[in-house]
């Protein structure tokens, strides 16, 4: 099942950018793994924004949710990241739908 994840990064003051920094190479590392392995199709950080876009493949729902909660940057800094998660299809599948109830 693909998935598009727009992850959304705040931090606290006590923390700092340096800090956030930290986190976020960790992170970086993990999301470029996952991404060798196929996890991930890709990933883009949004310019000038603490946001970043990513489209996942997994076999199911649970398996996208522990994923998330098993992140890095959701383990060490969770109550500043929000995720929005699309659930979507390859566009080549939905013309195939649009051309065949065309015929009915």
């Amino acid at each position: 099942m693909l998935y598009r994840l727009d992850f959304t990064v705040e931090y606290s003051a006590e923390m700092g950018q340096q800090g956030l920094f930290q986190i976020w190479a960790e992170e970086a590392e993990a999301a470029l793994g996952a991404k060798k392995a196929g996890v991930v199709v890709d990933l883009w950080k949004i310019v000038g924004e603490r946001k970043v876009l990513a489209i996942v493949n997994v076999e199911s729902p649970g398996m996208l949710d522990q994923i998330l909660f098993d992140l890095p940057i959701m383990q060490k800094m969770g109550n500043h990241v929000q995720v929005d998660v699309k659930s979507i299809r390859p566009y080549e599948d939905f013309a195939a739908d649009v051309k065949e109830r065309l015929g009915r």
